[in-house]
């Protein structure tokens, strides 16, 4: 029997910021369940304190993944557990107590899987909320988790392969559609929880404005294998220097 029933995988490069107030979210949400499950934080590579951060905030464990690749970080940390259950939340994600429960409650029942609706935590910009309002109606409809937030069976990860590691974005869209697979096949449901949704930074909206998003998501529709080059896929990799955040900062 395995030692625990979940296991919540942060995968972190250079997250020394944000990771005290996301595993403040999650240990705080762990604590109120009955269910055993540990926190695993993967160290990307960082060139920070990331590994140090997360320990005293008090992650339960720290895998380190060399090559610096979501889809590596995530698959890296589910093969170090051997939870029943994998739950994925980007460093910059904070949860409540009430999707953890829900979660739990779903994959206790006859669910493979799923996501959670996705807010932003604080304000944010018009192109932020439209982009998120569209994503959450998509995300309901077709039934496809957002990276910042993915559940699934730790046999159903194991079935489909875990994440694609030729991608080097949108990995999420491609294990949602195998998951949704799987479920079938399985007599399975996948579900997107609506209930607590979960809160992303808005960082990304403070470092790039509404235009460079915009015209990112555009090349990225008018350009699909772009998801497999890390360099054209700089928009989740390649973050402004210290300085030019701290120039977006001031008022």
């Amino acid at each position: 029997m395995p030692a625990f029933d979940y296991a919540i995988i942060i995968p972190a490069y250079n997250e020394a910021e944000e990771l005290p107030a996301t595993l403040a979210a999650v240990l705080k949400a762990m604590g109120q369940q009955k269910l055993r499950g540990e926190c695993v934080v993967v160290d990307n590579n960082s060139n920070d304190a990331t590994t140090e951060i997360a320990l005293s905030a008090g992650a339960d464990r720290v895998v380190f993944e060399p090559i610096n690749q979501i889809a590596r970080a995530r698959n890296a940390g589910a093969k170090s557990t051997e939870a029943r259950w994998l739950i994925f939340i980007d460093a910059d994600t904070r949860i409540q107590p009430g999707l953890l429960s829900s979660t739990l409650q779903q994959l206790s029942a006859k669910s493979a899987g799923g996501g959670s609706l996705m807010l932003f935590e604080g304000t944010a910009s018009c192109v932020g909320h439209c982009g998120i309002h569209i994503w959450n109606k998509i995300s309901q409809l077709s039934k496809t988790a957002a990276g910042g937030y993915l559940y699934c069976r730790k046999d159903a990860f194991d079935a489909i392969g875990g994440f694609d590691e030729k991608l080097y974005a949108s990995e999420e869209i491609r294990f949602s559609r195998l998951l949704r697979k799987w479920a079938k096949q399985n007599d399975c449901s996948v579900n997107i929880l609506t209930d607590f949704p979960a809160q992303t930074s808005t960082r990304k909206l403070a470092w790039y404005s509404g235009g460079q998003i915009l015209a990112w998501v555009a090349f990225m529709m008018l350009v699909p294998f772009a998801v497999y080059s890390r360099g054209l896929c700089s928009f989740w990799y390649k973050r402004p220097k210290p300085s030019s955040i701290q120039e977006l900062k001031r008022p």
